[in-house]
């Protein structure tokens, strides 16, 4: 369905949002650990470019699990039985969050790791 103008685009948009975090367990646990790393940037005043990292890594992780779930709710549409192209689908989906994430643990190393470090 065509939307009709550009605030119902944003509308659609922002439901899909909250579908993802009220559906989707790792949803909410990805956005909670992103503020707190957010959180954590703050309180360890990191410098903007840390932060502009920071960031990236956060909003590469959820774009990724919102695309990943998406692509979860089209191959279950697409199929009801089991079948090895759409479980490849998935996996491979869920691939990417999980580069996602390693690259936001290895930012979150670079960034926080000698913090951390005189912190403790």
């Amino acid at each position: 369905m065509k939307h009709k103008n550009l605030l119902s685009s944003f509308f659609a948009a922002f439901q899909g949002i909250v579908f993802a975090v009220r559906r989707e367990r790792n949803m909410r646990i990805h956005l909670i650990v992103a503020l707190l790393v957010i959180a954590a940037s703050l309180y360890f005043q990191v410098e903007k470019w840390e932060l502009m990292f920071v960031f990236v890594a956060v909003f590469l992780v959820l774009v990724t699990e919102m695309i990943n779930t998406a692509l979860e709710r089209v191959v279950d549409l697409s199929t009801q039985r089991y079948h090895h192209l759409a479980h490849t689908a998935k996996n491979v989906a869920a691939g990417a969050v999980l580069f996602a994430a390693l690259f936001a643990i290895f930012v979150a190393g670079v960034v926080f790791g000698d913090r951390l470090r005189a912190f403790l």
